[in-house]
């Protein structure tokens, strides 16, 4: 990306959401294999990759960090095969998307050329944690009864020197 997104002092710590909105911008070029993503639970999504001529021996699916890959690479079966026209494509391909997360694959088939990937989206639990406010370790501080007491000064320890 040419420019930063998040500029503002107000995103604090979202550097790593910059480098991912990166590589989705990178991964989104090729288009192949065309692929769907649907939700198909309120916490479940599917993403669907058409992937016709792969077996499953062809096909490897990984999570790396955030990132879910699925690889494809089909074996040349061209021997003692004559081609008089060829346009169906056996070609490999990568294609990668970036988790969120907490977001779990919770299983993976094939079926009449469709890849399906199953995802589950935990529901976000609401945090608030209350943050005390305490004194500055340079301030002196009130005691119990509301009087103040004072930081002590740092003592100074001399050497004695003796001469003999």
């Amino acid at each position: 990306m040419s420019g930063r997104l998040f500029t503002s002092p107000m995103f604090l710590g979202f550097d790593h959401l910059e480098q991912m909105l990166e590589r989705a911008s990178k991964n989104s070029s090729d288009g192949y294999p065309p692929y769907n993503i649907e939700q198909v639970s309120q916490t479940g999504l599917r993403i669907s990759l058409a992937v016709a001529g792969f077996s499953m021996d062809d096909l490897q699916i990984t999570q790396e960090d955030n990132q879910l890959v699925i690889r494809g690479r089909q074996t040349d079966d061209t021997q003692g095969r004559i081609f008089l026209h060829r346009g169906i494509a056996a070609r490999q391909f990568q294609r990668a998307f970036v988790l969120a997360e907490g977001i779990e694959v919770t299983g993976a088939w094939l079926d009449s050329g469709l890849l399906h990937i199953d995802l589950a989206r935990p529901q976000p639990e609401v945090r608030v944690k209350r943050i005390e406010i305490g004194h500055s370790p340079d301030q002196p501080r009130e005691a119990a009864r509301g009087e103040i007491v004072q930081a002590r000064p740092p003592r100074v320890i001399r050497a004695a020197v003796s001469e003999d």
